[in-house]
């Protein structure tokens, strides 16, 4: 039997990749929503590579920042940075990289809290690089989403756009990430300011919250709690996943080889299965079933009437982007971290 690799192990050996680390060499960088799925995790890659460099993690909840970094808070080379982006950066600190992960990703948020989904993507983008333009940045990473490219058929590129229904609510989290691209656009065209974005798929991990209502987090949860797994659907939605230290890695490459204004896909090319398959699958490996019930109106209003979301990653590629391991072994280590953070 081939032994799983823990998260920890995935997370150190991104230092191995091929990448110009030397252009992280003594650089500050600043992580925004750094307490997050995908913020946390790039601090843990950014804080275990043997490059000197000063990490900034920013974001709303200092006590939930010590929490999930208690392992660096002493560090020299770690700074809690307390920030809301829909506020203007208070501070003279210059940083060369800023990498925008801040965002209401969780459905729930969809449904309850539209307007600031979409003040926190639009101000956010807007406040970050005004700020960087006044401190020398050098590159602005946007962490956008595959679900700007709306409903369409087969599989995305860079190049395509699909339809968004802009007067439905639901629509706060597309169509203001499309927004924020485009910000990102003009002032890569009007000011020469060097932007990237990163198009993600479905991502999972540990280290998510007891808020997070996202479905991999719902069935996790359920099954760490000893519980059949719930899903709300009839799982028949089809997706592009990837792993969050996967997800990590091309986020380094984007930044760190990426062209200037544009745009890339992240996704792992053997990680296209159904909302179904995924609840099974984590059913299959906890010895747990899968049951169907409605959702009420609140959790069916923040739900993606997207059925089919698959993303073509050749752009990211290009950059020398590999994919390896199997995903179901992902998974697996994804439920074991998160059940040591949880149920220690």
């Amino acid at each position: 039997m081939v032994e799983i690799k823990s998260y920890w192990d995935d997370v150190r050996e991104i230092q191995a990749e091929d990448l110009p680390w030397g252009l992280l060499k003594d650089s500050n960088i600043l992580v925004v929503g750094a307490t997050g799925l995908i913020g946390s995790c790039l601090i843990d890659v950014l804080m275990h590579i043997h490059i000197p460099c000063q990490v900034y993690a920013a974001g709303r909840n200092e006590e939930r920042a010590k929490q999930r970094f208690a392992q660096y808070w002493e560090a020299d080379n770690f700074h809690f940075f307390q920030q809301d982006v829909m506020q203007p950066i208070a501070s003279d600190k210059s940083f060369d990289y800023i990498i925008d992960a801040a965002s209401h990703a969780s459905p729930n948020f969809f449904s309850k809290c539209p307007v600031e989904v979409i003040k926190s993507n639009i101000d956010g983008v807007s406040h970050l690089i005004d700020y960087g333009r006044e401190h020398r940045m050098r590159r602005f990473l946007y962490i956008s989403t595959g679900e700007v490219y709306g409903t369409g058929a087969g599989t995305f590129r860079e190049i395509d756009s699909g339809y968004v229904n802009s007067m439905l609510p639901r629509s706060c989290y597309p169509s203001s990430k499309r927004a924020a691209e485009t910000l990102c656009a003009s002032y890569t065209a009007e000011y020469g300011v060097d932007t990237v974005v990163a198009r993600l798929s479905h991502t999972y991990g540990p280290h998510f919250t007891e808020s997070d209502n996202r479905v991999y987090a719902q069935f996790i949860r359920n099954v760490l709690n000893d519980e059949n797994i719930l899903m709300k659907s009839d799982g028949s939605q089809l997706r592009s996943w990837c792993y969050v230290v996967d997800c990590v890695k091309a986020l380094l490459y984007i930044l760190l080889k990426g062209e200037k204004g544009q745009a890339y896909n992240v996704a792992d090319p053997s990680s296209c299965f159904s909302i179904r398959q995924l609840a099974e699958t984590i059913a299959k490996a906890s010895g747990k079933k899968v049951i169907i019930q409605l959702p009420d109106k609140a959790e069916e209003s923040g739900k993606s009437q997207i059925p089919i979301a698959t993303f073509d990653i050749r752009k990211l590629q290009s950059l020398g982007f590999q994919m390896r391991g199997r995903w179901e072994d992902k998974l697996m280590a994804t439920i074991v971290e998160q059940k040591r953070v949880t149920h220690p």
